[in-house]
């Protein structure tokens, strides 16, 4: 994991602009660099809310069917609630991992109705489980305890960023701190990954390096990610903690010069990336981070758990000359789950 750049929490919201060198070498366009920056020393709370949330994940994708399927939105194009095969990844549906979507911060967004129907995949209100489904009580607190965290320490990395990402913006109006502050486009994603099967992993040398999830960009600013948790399903049905169950599995990551890097995040840090809003507001001076994750071998009955924020501007924002966030994210969308979805 050499290379990894990482800061203190400490120094982020004492001194942030001391931070300046730290943030340039972690996002900066150097062949080196892998787009991504950990940060450490966080408050006590955060090991709850990963611990407690990641349970709740493992729970949820353990419940009837019949149960999940309740919480599904096509209409949004699965970006909020429960979502598993839908998505197209290296060109057939991933069922290899599901996911549930809401946004933490914004339980319903203030936007006229048209705007709403017109951008259901942002704006429409979250979608949570009954709070007395049995199994994942307390599902929606610890979801947004957990999601404004990492907002919260997003938002001071965002400051702390403002130098440098600043003097890269085409369109100087820009604050990296507004865009994610102000915006009702949040998003938060917590993620299972099922054991992998016999089937579904090749030997050795042979299993592709995004055998998990494939290489892609996410469509943010900037992304929060918790460190995984992998769970075991015990012989009485209950999960328990165990180690990365490989020293190849987990998430890798290109550097900017084409390099590949496994990069392993602390259960006790945090890690940000870079997205492709941020790539296309600079006109590509930022570049996003390409990432994906791999199995790493056959293990039975070892799922692995994460979550992510994808801090993003409002959907009439300008990313391009061209396109709005808002164009912007329907193309990919329609990339990944099609027509018929938008």
């Amino acid at each position: 994991m050499s290379g990894v750049v990482s800061i203190s929490y400490r120094t982020l919201v004492s001194s942030p602009l001391s931070l300046r060198t730290s943030i340039e070498q972690a996002f900066g366009s150097h062949p080196q660099a892998l787009g991504i920056v950990l940060v450490k020393d966080l408050p006590s709370v955060y090991k709850s809310y990963r611990e407690t949330l990641l349970n709740l994940g493992y729970k949820y994708a353990h419940l009837p069917e019949d149960v999940k399927e309740r919480y599904t939105d096509p209409g949004s194009s699965y970006s909020f609630g429960w979502s598993h095969g839908k998505e197209i990844m290296n060109g057939k549906p991933d069922t290899l991992k599901a996911s549930y979507y809401a946004n933490p911060v914004v339980d319903t967004p203030d936007v006229s109705s048209a705007l709403r129907e017109q951008h259901r995949e942002y704006y429409r209100e979250n979608i949570w489980p009954d709070a007395k489904e049995k199994g994942i009580e307390g599902f929606e607190s610890a979801f947004k305890d957990l999601g404004r965290f990492v907002f919260q320490v997003g938002c001071e990395l965002a400051a702390a960023c403002e130098p440098f990402v600043s003097k890269h913006f085409g369109d100087t109006s820009f604050s990296l701190v507004d865009l994610i502050a102000r915006s009702q486009t949040t998003k938060a994603r917590l993620l299972h990954y099922f054991p992998p099967s016999p089937g579904d992993v090749k030997d050795g040398d042979d299993e592709p390096i995004d055998s998990w999830c494939g290489f892609h960009l996410d469509n943010s600013l900037l992304t929060g990610l918790c460190a995984a948790m992998f769970l075991r399903e015990e012989d009485d049905g209950r999960p328990s903690v165990v180690p990365c169950p490989s020293p190849e599995s987990g998430l890798y990551i290109r550097t900017r010069g084409g390099e590949l890097t496994k990069v392993s995040i602390p259960d006790d840090c945090l890690a940000f990336q870079t997205g492709e809003a941020l790539q296309l507001v600079t006109g590509g001076r930022l570049r996003a981070t390409p990432h994906c994750v791999r199995v790493g071998g056959s293990f039975e009955r070892i799922s692995r758990e994460t979550f992510a924020l994808f801090m993003q501007p409002d959907t009439h924002q300008k990313v391009s000359a061209t396109e709005t966030f808002g164009q912007f994210t329907k193309r990919i969308l329609e990339k990944h789950y099609g027509k018929s979805s938008m």
